[in-house]
């Protein structure tokens, strides 16, 4: 009796070793996590784990099963015929497909071939092989992407000619922009770490309907790694490091994933050391002093210098060195069959970030600032997230997301032979909740009506203070005196709120045609109040503003053929001026930015359409997107009067008086053209190329943030284990007459001075080629190696005051445990 149970023993365990099924990769074998296998009577379904390994015991042998990854092309078979193959499938890399989904459009899962709008999309599996050292650099290897960067801690990433509060950042379906959110150029993007990002996806063009005011010029949304709930208990462990050489970066980060069938933890831990930044030494546009560190301010906190002193090697950046930490905790727990929640923890925080363009700044021949930093910036997100799917009539699935944030940020300056220091602190509390609902309205989702809510309320606190240094030698010992600052924002506090509900249909017309059509009504309020009166007399202390604002937008995508894709898109955007806009006071290049509480909203109304064409059974796509945007009542920053002066006193100095004023009407015209696919099973390609211009209407002036024609082409090569590309970046030039030279946002300050012409002659063009290659030692263990800027070409990105990296070469590993 005994045998035979023995006997029994073993027979079930063969039968049960039998039923399990091992997924792998196509070419090099490594097993597929995360495969989703599922019947065909869709009453069950299985993930696999991190060895590729699911169990099938549950199917009966007579269903087909189809094996689905996100990555990969979806396979099927008979249950019973896997004994043939020995229970081992193998699935091919999913090449760029007509029916990518895209999450973002409609704030939910759309199959891309449903969508009109402009649409670039970077996955982490991309954000590894490009290794960015920042957020900002991962923007900027998109196509229709320029980034601005005043220092090297930032980076402010421009869409169709807009920037900074023109454009919506978004995390994990919490808007980011806050109050503060300036006009001209913005460093909050790298406040997301990219390793800790798992998908990006950028939308292009007014989306107010769906993300309401400051979506004028398209959304940027970072979707961050999230954990994943599992019938057996599991921990998955990733180590990632990478050094490179351009600035002697270190980073390191690690993360551990827990999953349960109750619930499920993803913690990540990630930490970024720079160096100082050497640009390019190869100088092809002709000027050879331009952009170079003749000499630098070793002034800190705690050393005083009364003169700069010499830079021993010009080409390095001296005061961009920093350092930023950033965590992220998410738990995941399924409530029941139709409910699951998650809870966000997110946080940033950098060193002091020297503000390099202030730093390297002359007045009478000599440098300005001793000091002037960001002190360290600090981003809190607190954010819970329920998903629900009741199936009832009026909802059968939604997402309330409400969400708490905390920002810190700070300046702080010293002139040189100066002891006096200035401090400038803001405080930033932005409570947000918000609902995005999904009702089919057929059984094959041909129809869908979507709905949803926003309120966001900015608590914002400024203030400001001097310190007089005591010095002894050149050592700082303590302060002698305080003085008074002028705050950069209403010292008597700030608060923006906003209301707002949308209404989205779309509809399959028929087999060809996607009609998408919205509406979306919002409410803001603005209250502001000053105390200090030492510096500027403002005709009224105390201001309360509200707005209004109706935005739509209608969309066609049609599909003559299945090689074919024409979307038409029409739709209308509103931005309502926050408190950056309405009560900023500050001084760049003697101009001082006053208060103005008669400013309105700005509108925007946009028409684009583009072609899509599938070659090689949808292996390959070229498509061509051009648009049209009309500003309506447009914010630009002109000559401004306070109380009859022209002319003002700040910090010590008399400046110019500007102020963000409404003018008439602008317009943005432009264009994309892209392509992307295989070329054979090895090789395959993708470039871009983009084109913006962009005019008042009413005074003829080239508007601000307009980046010259700008493209990328790269060549890769794939097989088995190894992967390479060579890619080639270029701009084109943008001349002195193209540039906006009241505004001060383009730097033209920042461009090579031609003696001969007395002026200043504008970006030259330039182009750098870089190669990006890794190979995959096991499943465990990648190694990626970089060559970037490979001619070590010296050259700096339109409106940036620094320039960019010369020749780097990185190297990271990543390791799975």
């Amino acid at each position: 009796m005994r045998v035979i149970t023995i006997i029994l023993i073993i027979l079930g365990a063969v039968k049960t070793t039998a039923q399990q099924v091992k997924i792998i990769e196509r070419g090099s074998n490594f097993p597929i996590e995360n495969v989703t296998i599922y019947n065909d009577r869709n009453n069950d379904f299985v993930t696999t784990n991190k060895n590729g390994i699911a169990d099938l015991s549950s199917f009966k042998s007579s269903d087909i099963l189809f094996f689905k990854h996100i990555s990969y092309i979806e396979y099927e078979i008979l249950k019973r015929e896997l004994s043939k193959v020995e229970f081992i499938v193998s699935l091919s890399k999913k090449a760029e497909m007509l029916d990518e989904i895209v999450l973002s459009a409609s704030k939910g899962e759309e199959k891309r071939s449903r969508i009109a709008e402009q649409v670039a999309i970077t996955s982490k599996e991309e954000i590894k092989r490009l290794a960015p050292q920042t957020s900002a650099d991962l923007l900027a290897n998109l196509p229709g992407v320029r980034v601005q960067k005043s220092q090297f801690g930032g980076g402010s990433p421009v869409l169709r000619g807009m920037e900074a509060n023109r454009v919506l950042l978004v995390v994990d379906g919490v808007r980011m922009n806050n109050a503060i959110y300036r006009m001209g150029h913005l460093q909050n993007s790298i406040t997301v770490s990219p390793n800790i990002i798992d998908r990006t996806e950028v939308v292009f063009g007014p989306s107010s309907v769906v993300y309401g005011s400051d979506a004028l010029g398209g959304v940027i949304h970072y979707y961050t790694k999230t954990p994943k709930i599992s019938e057996e208990k599991q921990i998955n462990a990733d180590l990632y490091s990478r050094f490179s050489s351009i600035n002697n970066e270190f980073t390191t980060q690690g993360n551990v994933e827990i999953r349960n069938k109750k619930w499920a933890s993803f913690t990540s831990v990630s930490y970024s050391d720079f160096g100082d930044l050497k640009m390019g030494k190869n100088r092809n546009h002709g000027f050879d002093d331009w952009g170079k560190v003749n000499e630098y301010s070793n002034n800190t906190n705690s050393y005083y210098s009364e003169i700069p002193i010499v830079n021993s090697d010009n080409l390095i950046l001296k005061n961009t060195s920093f350092n930023q930490l950033d965590l992220l905790q998410k738990v995941a727990i399924p409530i029941s069959e139709k409910t699951d929640v998650t809870f966000n923890f997110q946080y940033s925080e950098s060193s002091n970030i020297n503000r390099f363009d202030k730093l390297t700044e002359y007045s009478d021949g000599a440098l300005k600032f001793a000091e002037w930093y960001y002190g360290p910036q600090k981003r809190l997100l607190v954010s819970s997230q329920l998903k629900i799917n009741p199936e009832k009539k009026w909802i059968e699935n939604g997402t309330i997301t409400a969400a708490f944030q905390n920002i810190k940020e700070s300046r702080v300056q010293r002139k040189f032979t100066s002891l006096e220091r200035s401090y400038r602190k803001e405080n930033v509390d932005v409570f947000s909740l918000n609902g995005d609902f999904f009702v089919p309205l057929t059984k094959g989702n041909d129809r869908i009506l979507s709905y949803g809510f926003e309120t966001t309320y900015n608590k914002v606190n400024s203030n400001a203070f001097g310190k007089t240094l005591e010095v002894n030698n050149n050592t700082i010992i303590g302060f002698a005196d305080d003085f008074t600052v002028q705050s950069r924002y209403p010292d008597g506090g700030s608060s923006y709120t906003s209301l707002a509900s949308y209404i989205n249909y779309r509809q399959n017309i028929n087999k060809k045609t996607t009609l998408n059509t919205g509406l979306r009504f919002v409410n803001t309020h603005l209250k502001a109040t000053w105390i200090d009166d030492t510096f500027i007399q403002l005709p009224d202390f105390d201001i309360s503003l509200n707005n209004s604002a109706v935005t739509a937008t209608i969309g066609f995508a049609h599909k003559p053929s299945e090689e074919w894709q024409l979307n038409s898109v029409i739709s209308s955007g509103f931005r309502s001026p926050n408190i950056d806009d309405v009560g900023k006071i500050r001084e760049k290049s003697g101009n001082v930015t006053v208060p103005n509480a008669a400013l309105k909203p700005e509108y925007a109304y946009s028409f684009e359409t583009s072609v899509l064409k599938y070659f090689n059974d949808k292996k390959f796509h070229t498509g061509l997107n051009i648009y049209y945007t009309l500003l309506d009542n447009y914010i630009t920053r002109d000559y401004f009067e306070v109380n009859n002066a022209s002319t003002i006193m700040y910090d010590g100095e008399e400046g110019t008086v500007v102020a963000n004023l409404n003018k008439d009407n602008a317009y943005i015209v432009g264009g994309t053209f892209s392509f992307k696919g295989n070329i054979d099973d090895t090789w395959y390609t993708k470039g871009s190329l983009t084109y913006t211009k962009g005019e008042t209407y009413d005074t003829d002036e080239p508007l601000s943030s307009i980046p010259p024609m700008f493209g990328n082409l790269e060549f890769g090569f794939e097989k088995d284990r190894f992967q390479a590309n060579l890619n080639w970046r270029f701009n084109a030039k943008k001349r002195l007459k193209d540039y906006n030279l009241i505004e001060g946002i383009d730097n033209v300050e920042q461009t090579p001075y031609n003696v001969l012409t007395d002026s200043y002659y504008g970006t030259p063009e330039w182009s750098t080629f870089g190669i990006n290659s890794n190979y995959k030692l096991n499943n465990k263990l990648t190694f990626f190696v970089n060559l970037d800027n490979i001619f070590d070409v010296h050259y700096k990105e339109f409106a940036s005051s620094i320039s960019a990296p010369g020749r780097n070469i990185s190297i990271s590993v990543n390791l799975t445990i």
